[in-house]
This record gives structure tokens, sequence and C-alpha cells, in this order.
């Protein structure tokens, strides 16, 4: 993916240089504090419509936060959070939700005993409630949806199988296509390729890559190989703020990158 890098003489990390028109989610002058600790201190995160994003950076970097920011679980002490050409910093959860942002955490929460199309059934905004489902009275005119979620994320020929026979990968592209059913313009996706196999993180990175031409999607990610295999830009985040941007292979190169990352 192209992206247009800048690199300022007195701050020579680098960054994306995304004008606010040209994009789809914008953090802007934010921080975050607990207890006195500033977990997130941010100038500025700009995502384009249709991109894949990926976070990256060691353990307490701010990278959970940040996606905690977006999705409203967590409030900012200072700055702003716009989302489609509007102010979402002072949003609840469930408001941001409706607004088309859908969060993928890293551990699958799916019912063992309901099969992938209730899920999807149960995830789908006219959905009835899961009294609803599980008298198998699915919601009228939804089953094609319902099915092309399904094929999507590779899941058709299951459809009819409880979340209990999945695999790890197989839960983890479900958890997915429950968030596809509600159309959302933004997904936060954490570390997808957690626990799969070579052959289910190569199929993992095909699916967001495809599911960026119709949504934006953030990845937090701490596998390198499968960043690559992503083929977006990266924003590295270090002690709440943001070390680099840019094509992976410029941000590996950086050194500061390296040595507050990707050399220990």
């Amino acid at each position: 993916m192209s992206a247009s890098v800048h690199t300022d003489v007195a701050t020579p990390d680098l960054r994306l240089a995304i004008a606010p028109e040209e994009s789809l989610l914008r953090v802007e002058h934010a921080t975050v504090v607990f207890d006195g600790f500033k977990a997130l201190d941010i100038d500025s995160f700009a995502v384009r419509p249709n991109e894949v994003r990926v976070v990256i950076g060691p353990n307490g970097a701010g990278k959970t936060t940040l996606c905690d920011v977006i999705s409203g679980k967590t409030k900012l002490a200072s700055g702003r959070c716009v989302f489609d050409g509007t102010d979402i910093t002072k949003w609840k959860d469930f408001q941001i939700a409706r607004r088309g942002v859908g969060r993928k955490f890293q551990t699958p929460s799916v019912f063992g005993s309901l099969t992938v199309r209730e899920h999807l059934e149960l995830a789908a905004p006219a959905s009835r409630g899961v009294g609803s489902v599980l008298r198998n009275r699915r919601p009228s005119g939804r089953d094609g949806e319902i099915l092309a979620v399904a094929r999507a994320v590779g899941l058709e020929p299951l459809c009819d199988v409880a979340a209990a026979y999945l695999s790890h990968g197989q839960r983890q592209l479900l958890e997915i296509g429950t968030l596809l059913i509600a159309q959302p313009k933004l997904l936060l996706i954490d570390e997808p390729a957690a626990g799969l196999s070579d052959t289910e993180t190569a199929a993992m990175a095909k699916l967001l890559r495809r599911l960026a031409g119709s949504h934006t999607v953030i990845v937090i990610e701490h596998d390198m190989d499968f960043v690559r295999q992503l083929e977006a830009d990266v924003t590295v985040l270090n002690e709440g703020r943001i070390l680099a941007e840019g094509p992976m292979s410029a941000v590996q190169a950086d050194p500061r990158v390296i040595e507050a990352y990707l050399g220990r």
C-alpha cells in the first residue's frame, strides 16, 4: 500500500501525512491518564477510509488504550476523537458502535452451544434477540446476508456447526463475521494471528486485506511476519507516544524503533 511519508527535521521520526479531509478517523492532541501516569500522549493519529493500519509496539506502549479511546471504553483527559466527520470524544461505547465502529478482542468470545449461523443472527442489527434464535425463529430476509458474511470469512460450510466444535482459528473468523454482519465502517482487531497455524495466518492476512475494500481496519499485532503479510502502513507506539509511521520496510529500519521494540 502506498503512503506519503515525510521526515521532520526537528523530530526525525517517520510520520504519515494524512489531511483531515482524507481521513475516516482522527485522534488529535489526545492524552489518557491513569493514577497520574500518562498512558497515551498522541499529537495526531489518522487513518484513511478503506485502508489497513497496523499498530505495533512493546507491552504497555498504549496500543490497547488507543483502541479503548476509539471505541469509547476509555475517555480522554484531553484532546478529541473524530470519526466519519463527527466528534465522538464524549460518546458512549454503544453509541460509537452504532455509528460504525466494530471491535474484536484478542480472545474470541463465542458461545459454544450456538452455531455459526446463530451467532451471525444474534449479531445482525435487526436481530430479535437470543430467545428468538434459540427457538429457531430466524429473522425474515436475513438468510442471504448471513450466508454472504459466512462465505466472506470462510465459514459457509460450517454454518450449522456449533462453535464448540470450531478450531481456534475458525472462532477468530466467526468473531470477525459477527462484526461484519453489523456493517461497520471501522474494524478494530486485536492480535488476530495469535494462536493460528501458518496456513491460518496467511488466510487471515488475505481476509483482512480483502476487507479493506469496503472497511477501514486497524490491527494490533505482535507477529512481525503477519504484519508483513498485511502489506499495510504501520504505526509504532512506545510509552504512549507515536514513535514512527509508514511502510514496514521504512519503520523496521528506524533506529528508534529497533531500540524500543524490534531489537528486543
